[in-house]
């Protein structure tokens, strides 16, 4: 099991209406995500829009972030997240993630 930390950046203009989209994700998207390893995720978000993110999948970070670009719904649902994160509006906001250096664990 990888236990995989990653964050990026959500516009502070945007963050109610990002929190809003989570409260009710897309039952297809919550199946995409458990089919390619995406398990125990949680999402954790800073005032000023840091946002933190943690999940535990069976194989690599990459292999699950491949899994997902297989999916149609997941396209979909990056598309209507794109707006809400601090890029270039060129990058789809699932390739923002900065990946964090695990240095410590406790069972």
């Amino acid at each position: 099991m990888t236990r995989v930390g990653f964050q990026f950046k959500i516009k502070e203009d945007a963050i109610e209406d990002y929190k809003t989209h989570h409260k009710s994700v897309w039952p297809e998207m919550l199946e995409s995500l458990k089919k390619h390893g995406w398990n125990n995720y949680s999402l954790f978000l800073r005032g000023d829009g840091l946002l933190f993110g943690y999940f535990e999948t069976p194989g690599t970070f990459q292999e699950a972030l491949d899994g997902m670009n297989t999916e149609e719904i997941n396209r979909r649902w990056q598309s209507l997240m794109a707006p809400f994160f601090e890029s270039d509006d060129l990058t789809p906001p699932d390739q923002l993630i900065i990946k964090l250096e695990e240095v410590f664990h406790t069972d």
